[in-house]
């Protein structure tokens, strides 16, 4: 009975260490957090209709307590009606984020700390309408302390982002911005299409956009067509003409499209890093599978 117990505790050991990371048991010497003096503190912004206990939780989902410095302020439905044209001041606030600049040139990194709250829009979706929107060169991570869409996070990162830099952000700009949200999860929903694969989409026409300055609708419907042609992409006509108008506003928008090019690259490279090669990997996900499959054998064969 007792060899039988070794076996089962040094199984249940060993499966352990192939699935946890490897963890040191030295002391953590790491020293505090230093206040960005140059940049300035992060700020957070919570959701208006937060409750107390949900605001508690968008604190430790945000980690707020680990920074030496921290700013915090409220969105409410005020201010998405003063950042988003026709919109209702009544509306339900919940998703919080937290935003903290970065040098210029460093561009956007974007984190959906609790991922099964977040249920329609992605960190890339987020990316590009903050880009959209004017707001560069930040990190901004997301959080909700229930199942809600996530959009009224891009209101509070606007917000969060006017107070931390002191510009003023263009209202065409954002308002815009909130429709591109709203395509993107219409037609993740609506036509089938991977959350992946549309912000892919996103980017690649704002890309063909920035590089060839389309001067007609037509031309930006060109343009969109054979994005959705190379992507494989079938959109109902209901769907393919809510994104031609989306792109023709765009491409009208007071923007500097020569600076565009860089971040909405970085972008690309994200989708594809995060869904491109691995997925496409057959080989690897061979040996993962037989890797398992190999275990289980090995660790069934000590109790025979």
């Amino acid at each position: 009975m007792k060899k039988t117990w070794i076996k089962i505790l040094t199984a249940t050991m060993l499966v352990v260490g192939v699935m946890a990371p490897a963890t040191g048991f030295a002391a953590d010497n790491t020293p505090p957090k230093a206040i960005d003096e140059k940049l300035g503190a992060p700020i957070v912004v919570y959701g208006a209709n937060l409750s107390e206990a949900e605001k508690e939780s968008v604190k430790k989902s945000l980690k707020v307590s680990e920074e030496p410095e921290i700013e915090e302020i409220v969105v409410s439905g005020e201010d998405l009606v003063k950042y988003i044209k026709d919109s209702n001041s009544s509306s339900r606030m919940y998703s919080s984020a937290k935003i903290t600049r970065r040098d210029a040139g460093e561009g956007l990194v974007i984190e959906i700390v609790t991922p099964d709250n977040i249920t329609q829009v992605t960190s890339e979706m987020y990316a590009n309408a903050m880009l959209t929107a004017g707001i560069q060169d930040a990190t901004v991570q997301v959080a909700a302390p229930k199942a809600v869409t996530g959009h009224s996070a891009l209101v509070g990162i606007y917000k969060a982002y006017e107070v931390t830099t002191g510009e003023t952000l263009d209202i065409e700009r954002t308002d815009v911005a909130n429709e591109e949200l709203s395509v993107a999860t219409s037609i993740a929903e609506s036509a089938g299409v991977d959350d992946a694969k549309v912000a892919e989409l996103l980017t690649e026409i704002k890309k063909q956009i920035a590089e060839l300055n389309p001067a007609t609708r037509e031309d930006v419907e060109k343009i969109v067509q054979e994005q959705l042609t190379k992507l494989e992409i079938n959109l109902s006509e209901k769907d393919r003409q809510l994104l031609v108008d989306l792109m023709d506003k765009i491409s009208k928008l007071d923007i500097d499209f020569s600076k565009w090019s860089e971040q909405l690259n970085d972008i690309s490279n994200t989708i594809q890093e995060k869904f491109g090669s691995l997925m496409e990997d057959e080989g690897f996900w061979a040996s993962v599978k037989n890797f398992f499959a190999n275990l289980k054998d090995t660790v069934s064969s000590w109790f025979k």
